[in-house]
């Protein structure tokens, strides 16, 4: 799977940038339909069999992820600026199978936070989407390197569903 992603990793701070050949209405349908996020979330083997999705400010989403191996893995979060077609900013926390958060540490990942923020933005360039997606709040280690890998081969993915 190749990676046509720009990642800057900071401190706290996470920076995904890609061009997608798609136009912005499309790939914001992709971020906020669970139909659609389903088929791309997840880094290269994992599948997304859950997206449940409020899709307000203050709405919360549920999101699920299995690994090649089975493991399930879970987040969760709250939606608190939704500007269609262009930006979209929730919190993100692991969370159990029913949507409640639960502490990274509990999985044994303590260099991980308990919650970070990620702000999602389209940017309409000539008919393709430039998205960027910052995820902020991470310490500087290899969680924060793990998580812009998982996010470049998410989009990877997401790519590949927009045709």
């Amino acid at each position: 799977m190749t990676n046509n992603s720009t990642i800057t990793v900071d401190e706290g701070n996470i920076k995904v940038e890609r061009m997608f050949d798609a136009p912005r209405e499309l790939v914001w349908k992709a971020w906020t339909d669970p139909k659609h996020f389903m088929q791309w979330w997840g880094p290269q083997g994992f599948t997304s069999p859950l997206a449940e999705m409020d899709l307000r400010v203050g709405g919360k989403y549920h999101i699920g992820m299995t690994s090649p191996d089975g493991r399930n893995m879970y987040n969760m979060g709250v939606y608190s600026e939704i500007t269609p077609p262009e930006r979209l900013v929730f919190t993100q926390c692991m969370s159990d199978e029913h949507g409640n958060a639960v502490s990274p540490a509990s999985f044994g990942m303590t260099d991980m936070p308990d919650e970070t923020e990620v702000i999602v933005t389209l940017e309409d360039v000539d008919g393709k989407t430039k998205l960027t997606v910052q995820q902020i709040g991470f310490p500087k280690g290899q969680m924060t390197d793990m998580a812009a890998g998982g996010w470049a081969q998410s989009l990877e993915k997401l790519a590949t569903t927009l045709g």
